[in-house]
């Protein structure tokens, strides 16, 4: 028995297949490109997002020679938004990333008239530009084909998933999983269905809007044609890539943080029931299975690991890895902060204006230096929303598991053990989103199955005195980027 498990990220796309045992057969990736036309814009075109699925499908099937396929599962990256044409399947312009901040001044508008509050109850989102009801807004008010369309009943809007649902299925299916429409800004997270009062409130149509189902559900066959693949395979689960996350982590109890190190970063634990928070986090859904409803308290930073790669084309160092080695000769950041606030900064600060800061250079700064205080500032965001998450529940947490390709670095994880003083836990595997999309795929078929748990562990060094001082230097300089 195989499925075939789709991830769909910001800064790649892979596919893989996995047997009932957690065992890979087959993967395949393809890098993306995000282009920023504009300050704080930030798109990707769709057609590309589909042209590169389908390709890395293509791939992995050929790798296994024909064999069946019993099952397709999808984690795709979230709030990016995409506007087409049922009628032709073409795109209305590229798709808005979830790290686009063109809204921002509308956002505003709408926090001033007072509607954060009722925003924030029926969904656990604060109003920011991430969350794409701003961005459905805007592509109605800028994109005058988009209006075109919806006044003849053929626009279709959607995250990531239902994009690729569409065109897997050839048009048939145009759905989504309560995770993905959790973070739309138009989804009640507690009676599970688009709120006519936030579609009222954001000004966008609820007619272009994908149909809603558990994460564990049967969204779609593949149709002929579309891809190599044969008609007919079901497409059991669908999951935004960090809800995929932590599923993958075996994590199904609360008390357990993971966080994901990609372009951004998404820190996510598991709660008893659905909750608000007062410290600058969010309360989302985490999936819908044969369970029920499993809620969530999640942080999203929004520049993590992307901060690396920005320094190293900063100083021509060349990549992340060649700054991380950089980064180790030096005993420490000398002083130095960086706050990568290229998109503004995210929770549990939430400032849009915000910029990126570079402070406490001296005549004595080296390019080492700078190189060290862009991984302490990866690591310090991380800490920040754990600290915030332990805040809301009151009660400590057990320690952080860890995912994405950042997770890799042993000098960024021993950084993160230091700085917040507990353990962590870095993913062995790296597919992690891909096999919790898989197991739940798995389990849809009746299958249950845990992925591959295993883990490097990493103990605090660093004295708590040291950890404390490096903290407390960052909030300074937090304070300096959002004044």
């Amino acid at each position: 028995m195989y499925v075939l498990a789709i991830d769909q990220g910001t800064t790649n796309t892979k596919a893989l297949i996995v047997d009932r045992t957690g065992r890979i057969h087959a993967q395949a990736s393809t890098p993306s490109t995000t282009d920023y036309p504009h300050p704080g814009w930030a798109e990707q075109s769709a057609g590309r997002v589909w042209n590169d699925t389908r390709a890395v499908i293509d791939a992995v099937a050929a790798q296994v020679n024909g064999s069946p396929i019993d099952a397709i599962a999808i984690s795709n990256q979230r709030e990016t938004i995409v506007a087409w044409d049922a009628e032709t399947g073409d795109p209305v312009g590229p798709a808005i990333l979830w790290q686009c901040r063109r809204t921002a001044p509308d956002c505003a508008a709408l926090i001033v008239a007072g509607h954060n509050e009722t925003v924030e109850a029926a969904t656990g989102l604060g109003i920011n530009p991430m969350f794409p009801a701003s961005k459905l807004a805007w592509i109605l008010k800028n994109r005058p084909e988009a209006l075109d369309l919806l006044d003849q009943g053929r626009l279709r809007a959607g995250t990531v998933d239902s994009w690729l649902l569409w065109n897997l299925t050839g048009g048939t299916s145009f759905a989504t999983d309560h995770s993905n429409a959790a973070r739309t800004q138009l989804f009640d997270t507690e009676k599970l269905k688009w709120s006519n009062n936030l579609a009222e409130i954001f000004g966008t149509p609820m007619t272009c809007l994908a149909d809603p189902r558990p994460s564990e559900s049967r969204f779609g066959e593949t149709a002929h044609g579309t891809t190599a693949l044969p008609a007919g395979i079901p497409i059991m689960a669908m999951l935004g890539d960090s809800h995929a996350a932590l599923y993958g982590h075996g994590v199904r109890h609360p008390g357990t943080v993971k966080a994901t190190y990609g372009t951004g970063s998404s820190l996510m634990t598991l709660t008893p029931h659905r909750v608000a928070s007062s410290h600058g986090l969010s309360g989302t859904i985490a999936w819908t299975d044969k369970s029920g409803t499993a809620y969530a308290l999640e942080g999203n930073i929004l520049v993590s690991a992307q901060a690396a790669a920005f320094i190293a084309g900063l100083l021509g160092v060349g990549d992340a890895a060649t700054l991380s080695d950089l980064a180790q000769t030096v005993a420490t950041a000398d002083g130095v902060t960086f706050v990568p606030a290229l998109s503004g900064l995210g929770a549990p600060h939430w400032n849009d204006h915000a910029t990126g800061t570079l402070a406490g250079m001296t005549h004595g700064t080296r390019p080492a230096h700078v190189a060290r205080a862009t991984f302490e500032a990866i690591a310090l965001q991380i800490a920040d929303v754990f600290e915030a998450m332990q805040a809301d529940i009151g009660a400590p947490l057990e320690g952080l598991r860890t995912d994405g390709g950042a997770s890799s670095n042993a000098f960024l994880m021993q950084l993160q053990a230091d700085l917040l003083q507990c353990p962590v836990e870095s993913a062995v595997v790296e597919e992690v989103s891909a096999l919790g999309a898989a197991a739940m795929a798995f389990s849809a078929l009746g299958v249950e199955w845990l992925p591959d748990a295993r883990s490097t562990r990493f103990e605090p060094e660093m004295t708590p005195e040291a950890a404390a001082v490096i903290r407390a230097t960052w909030r300074d300089a937090i304070r300096r980027a959002c004044s």
